[in-house]
């Protein structure tokens, strides 16, 4: 008789989950830099594909009808592959350049971790930065408490999100099998879409992520409504795109990993 599955695995997304309380460092290097191409982006455009490597997410931002008339008036053709390298060109460094200005921990994400390596769990991490922008991001993060067991990068796979294949390159690095020992943990619908299919268990995070989009100070300021209001849109998102659980932030998840070990217990597999 085979023995019940457990949890083997939590992998963690970066900016908006771990670092970055309101993903914020990639938005205004996005709006930034479509200036710099005589486009004006607003910063709730700039989020729209957030969670996608960050090539894919300009190409995505170059198919937004507005972005895209704008971009015809500015150049006098269409968005094009030249158009996406040439704005990537620009991004990266840029990003790279401010990312250390949002590496702070999110409240509770060290002690979390540590309580689930206290439970044997490994810690692999995915990310739609390259290894341009985590070079100096992983160290700031490390310094204060967090260095997960693995790094996957946009660029280290074929594709990046919402492939799965930046969790099946996890799953090789932990040396961790079935999907369903896993769980995927991240504050967008591409990171929650990765997970799902994977084939891993997902929680969406709500609150300190690209959907809610603050600061902690600015969350802070909001009024009761209007923090439950923006709450109720971020877990949408998260809810449609599939998300087995959805929680406000990572200091959260101890229980929810809980949940899923009782559930595999019973016998229970995402579905």
């Amino acid at each position: 008789m085979s023995k019940p599955l457990v949890l083997k695995a939590v992998i963690l997304d970066w900016a908006g989950t771990v670092v970055d309380h309101g993903s914020l460092a990639p938005m205004q290097v996005f709006v930034e830099v479509f200036k710099r191409f005589g486009v004006d982006l607003s910063i709730d455009e700039a989020r729209i594909p957030m969670g996608l490597p960050k090539w894919d997410h300009i190409q995505a931002l170059g198919r937004l009808p507005r972005v895209a008339q704008a971009w015809r008036q500015a150049h006098g053709k269409d968005f094009d592959e030249a158009a996406i390298d040439a704005i990537y060109e620009v991004f990266v460094p840029m990003n790279a350049s401010v990312v250390a200005d949002f590496a702070e921990l999110i409240p509770g994400a060290a002690e979390t971790v540590r309580i689930l390596r206290e439970q044997g769990l490994k810690i692999g991490s995915t990310t739609g930065y390259v290894h341009a922008i985590m070079d100096k991001l992983a160290p700031l993060a490390a310094r204060q408490g967090y260095s997960p067991d693995c790094l996957v990068c946009a660029g280290d796979v074929p594709a990046g999100r919402p492939t799965p294949l930046m969790m099946y390159r996890c799953f090789i690095d932990l040396n961790v099998w079935p999907a369903a020992a896993c769980v995927k943990v991240d504050d967008t619908a591409p990171g929650i879409a990765e997970g799902l299919y994977a084939g891993a268990w997902t929680v969406g995070v709500a609150t300190t992520g690209n959907g809610f989009g603050l600061s902690m100070d600015e969350t802070a300021r909001l009024t009761r409504d209007e923090f439950a209001n923006r709450r109720a849109q971020a877990t949408r998102e998260l809810v449609g795109e599939g998300a087995h659980y959805v929680i406000d932030g990572i200091k959260d998840l101890p229980p929810v990993i809980d949940e899923i070990n009782a559930r595999l217990l019973r016998g229970d597999r995402p579905d």
